[in-house]
């Protein structure tokens, strides 16, 4: 069996690599572990985490938001297996919608473990044992990441989980503490926090969402404790100690050293980053260089194998399934002769929380620390009226500009649909537009998107309705 391109993983980044190789006449196969295609994100990650945090929001909106409204309901209960079976009737829809595509573009799908013996090989593990070897002019390496462990924790996705085993809890926690105060610990412990859990976050640095504007961060976690979260953020757990019958105590200590407390928890939740899944691909044997864990690419995504490419997860940059994806097109063109790129400085960031969080671009710390001298324009949602009629009015959206040519270099928000919010700033940025560029683009009244607008016109101090 012979191909031009071998995909190894059908992740966002694989399963989009392979399509687009294919609508370029390329003659692709791709090799899954998994019996369902779509990667972390679509079956155990993105997909099912936003039905839940969708479905948790609603919920919490009948007892918040609602009497606000002048609707008046009963005190909503909560029907925790049909919430769990909305979320895998997402998920199947999804992996189903990938497989169709697949074979929509006469790509050839096998599934079991692969390995690369060496460049143009590709040997499939099947799971009953037997095995094939597929050649191929190209390998592009899309095997995405998984949960990074706690040292001298394990964990038993009962009890101690990972963010896979607290999207399928049985019941709500009552007391659930998170390892980790990044996307993923923040956006499950919301989900587990709206239906009724206690949520306790422990977080090694001296802040949430590391990497995100700290201005940003500072606000939202001010946002969550009024929704009940409490924080230890300087923090580190060194022990956690399972109970025979559930339920764990775990032993929090401070990062820089002093004396030790313990805390009691139904479940934890390890959410301390995510490693590159790259075990059993014989990289080695192969002689494909790795650096900390993740594969080391040039400018057009090749290894220092010729033949062998790697994008996504494995790779360097944000462990984003959007990145992946751009990856996964720019060297499905490459290998069929054409110019694919990726602009690392155009990607955004959303944390699906209520509100949402969504950064694009420089931070102000990273601009500080680069000496870039800029502007700053901000805007909060309790000027705007379409955000007061909604009856979400927490946050705002902040613009960094460079104070020479106005061009953008940041843009971040916490507000109601910041996720959906920071697209026009993307595009806006990919184009290497400026401040007064979005200022002067008419906004539809009234919309959440006028307060981008107007923290556009705050950057020249000339917003209108602050």
């Amino acid at each position: 069996m012979s191909y031009d391109l071998v995909v190894i993983g059908t992740g966002p980044g694989g399963y989009v690599c392979a399509i687009r190789a294919a609508q370029l006449g390329l003659k692709v196969a791709v090799v899954e572990k998994r019996r369902t295609h779509g990667g972390t994100c679509l079956n155990v990650g993105c997909i099912p985490s936003k039905a839940l945090l969708h479905a948790s929001e609603m919920f919490d909106e009948v007892s918040h938001t609602f009497p606000g409204l002048g609707i008046i309901t009963a005190k909503p209960k909560l029907d925790l297996k049909q919430m769990m079976v909305h979320k895998q009737e997402t998920v199947d829809a999804n992996v189903n919608g990938v497989a169709f595509l697949l074979k929509k573009n006469k790509i050839e799908a096998f599934h079991g473990t692969a390995s690369i013996p060496a460049a143009g090989k590709v040997v499939v593990t099947a799971e009953d044992g037997k095995t094939q070897e597929l050649e191929t002019k190209n390998i592009v390496i899309a095997t995405g990441s998984e949960s990074a462990a706690l040292p001298g924790v394990t964990t038993d996705e009962k009890t101690v989980v990972t963010s896979t085993g607290a999207l399928e809890l049985s019941s709500v926690p009552k007391e659930l503490l998170v390892v980790g105060a990044g996307v993923i610990g923040l956006e499950i412990g919301s989900v587990w926090a709206r239906l009724g859990a206690k949520v306790t976050v422990v977080e090694f640095l001296d802040r949430i969402l590391p990497g995100m504007d700290d201005e940003i961060a500072k606000q939202f976690q001010r946002l969550l404790q009024k929704q009940g979260f409490t924080f230890h953020l300087g923090s580190k757990v060194t022990k956690v100690e399972t109970g025979k019958k559930g339920g764990a105590t775990v032993t929090v200590e401070p990062a820089a050293g002093g004396e030790a407390r313990t805390l009691n928890a139904d479940i934890v939740l390890v959410a301390i980053g995510r490693r590159p899944n790259t075990d059993g691909l014989g990289l080695d044997k192969a002689g494909v260089v790795t650096e900390r864990g993740r594969v080391v690419i040039d400018d057009h995504f090749q290894t220092n194998v010729p033949g062998i490419y790697a994008i996504g997860d494995v790779v360097r940059g944000p462990m984003l399934a959007h990145k992946a994806e751009d990856e996964g097109v720019a060297v499905a063109e490459i290998l069929a002769g054409k110019h694919g790129h990726v602009n690392y400085d155009a990607i955004p960031s959303i944390v699906y929380t209520g509100p949402e969080v969504a950064a694009i671009g420089k931070t102000e710390e990273e601009l500080k620390a680069a000496g870039v001298a800029y502007k700053v324009g901000k805007f909060p949602f309790t000027a705007n009226g379409r955000a007061r009629a909604i009856k979400h009015t927490d946050g705002f959206v902040k613009f960094l500009a460079d104070a020479a040519t106005d061009r953008v270099l940041g843009c971040h928000i916490i507000g109601p649909h910041a996720g959906d919010l920071i697209a026009e700033v993307t595009v806006l940025m990919e184009f290497g537009g400026s401040a007064e560029d979005l200022a002067r683009t008419c906004h539809a009244h009234p919309t959440l998107a006028e307060a981008v607008k107007e923290a556009a016109l705050a950057v020249d101090k000339r917003q209108i309705h602050m």
